[in-house]
């Protein structure tokens, strides 16, 4: 979902806060993630690399096609990709990271129940070396920030369940 948000605002698709036709791009997908998963791919869905590809104009899907062909050709290639070192790509890492920090400027710096939450986000996601630890510890301190502020109105069912959902996930993986 960060995904999602995150291609979508540098896309300029987020209007009054909201992504239109949000459900079709979720079931898109949940449909590519199921397939991945059966043919025992790794999960066939969005990354927040494509924020490069729609900063760069790609909107319609064209972009998606070019990029399939390219990689079927590129499988002929695969010897003389892996004789290039992982810190060859470091640059495009750096032009990722640097148009993922636009969304940034968009947080109310000066609302702390917000600006709490997005920078438990923002330090956590770098140093646990995990984007979903990063999100999942920014939703529960999002939870708690609210509800001591005493703005309980603020956090929605989706958000409750989300927070417990992870609440869980740690004290298993404390158990374990």
């Amino acid at each position: 979902m960060g995904t999602l948000v995150g291609v979508c605002e540098q896309g300029g698709f987020v209007k009054d806060g909201k992504i239109p036709r949000v459900g079709r791009a979720l079931v898109s997908d949940a449909v590519g993630t199921i397939f991945g998963a059966l043919t025992g791919t790794s999960t066939v869905t969005s990354y927040i690399e494509s924020a490069a590809g729609v900063a760069a104009g790609a909107r319609t899907g064209l972009s998606n096609i070019v990029v399939a062909v390219l990689f079927l050709l590129a499988a002929f290639c695969a010897p003389l990709a892996a004789a290039i070192p992982g810190y060859a790509t470091a640059p495009a890492l750096i032009l990722v990271g640097a148009l993922m920090t636009e969304s940034i400027a968009r947080v109310d710096w000066k609302e702390f129940t917000e600006a709490i939450p997005a920078f438990v986000t923002l330090v956590a996601t770098p140093l646990t070396f995990s984007i979903a630890t990063g999100l999942s510890l920014g939703l529960i301190s999002y939870t708690l920030v609210k509800v001591a502020a005493g703005k309980f109105r603020d956090v929605s069912v989706v958000i409750w369940i989300l927070t417990a959902l992870f609440i869980l996930r740690y004290v298993y993986l404390a158990a374990g």
